[in-house]
């Protein structure tokens, strides 16, 4: 990348009552000023559901400003689109996106280290959040996914800084490549990549296993 990405706002949220007897803090809303980058997020930011959610490879959600436009277009205006947090994320990001980044990417936020880690799974809470069914679906077609960070070194942020790019990862594994050989069963892909994919060290480990299980096939 030869451009650093602007961080529009950092966001968090708190676990709530969400649908289907579940509890969900994907209501992620701007804060103000400085706010700590810990190991497991930014500090006060919850997961409800810590199965699926959190720990250190699913430290910091990312997500591409760029996308809200086409998201405006294709499924029509909501109350939250396009505010920072509406996709969940805890980095509203203008400058960078799934086709640019690469797994084991580093970054300098403010004063700490963050590192892509993988893309994110969309659910059925995203779709049930901005109540717009097919969003799932979409996702899975335009791999306008959104990411995860690991955070290598803790530090602090806050928005209208820029995340500065320190060392390429594993050159030529965007976030879309990887997103499309795991969930999208119309894009191209030969089973020699997912074995690879497999091996990439700085992919989370849940994706490696995932890769791994399917190479296997």
């Amino acid at each position: 990348m030869t451009k650093s990405p602007e961080i529009l706002a950092l966001c968090v949220g708190k676990s709530a009552p969400f649908a289907r007897g579940e509890q969900s803090a994907i209501d992620k809303r701007p804060v103000e000023g400085p706010i700590r980058v810990l190991e497991l997020g930014l500090e006060g930011d919850e997961q409800a559901d810590r199965k699926h959610h959190g720990g250190i490879d699913m430290a910091l959600h990312a997500y591409a400003n760029e996308h809200y436009p086409d998201w405006i277009a294709q499924f029509g205006e909501h109350h939250r689109l396009p505010a920072p947090g509406s996709f969940g994320e805890n980095l509203a990001l203008h400058g960078a996106t799934e086709h640019n980044l690469c797994i084991g990417d580093r970054f300098r936020l403010g004063s700490a280290v963050i590192e892509i880690s993988q893309a994110r799974q969309p659910c059925w809470k995203l779709e049930t959040h901005l109540r717009r069914e097919g969003i799932v679906k979409a996702i899975i077609q335009n791999h306008r996914s959104g990411w995860y960070f690991r955070v290598v070194e803790e530090g602090e942020a806050e928005a209208g800084q820029t995340l500065e790019f320190l060392e390429r990862g594993h050159d030529g594994w965007t976030l879309a490549r990887c997103f499309s050989l795991l969930f999208d069963p119309t894009a191209p892909g030969k089973p020699g990549e997912i074995a690879e994919m497999a091996q990439l060290e700085k992919l989370s480990q849940d994706w490696r296993n995932r890769a791994a299980k399917i190479a296997a096939l």
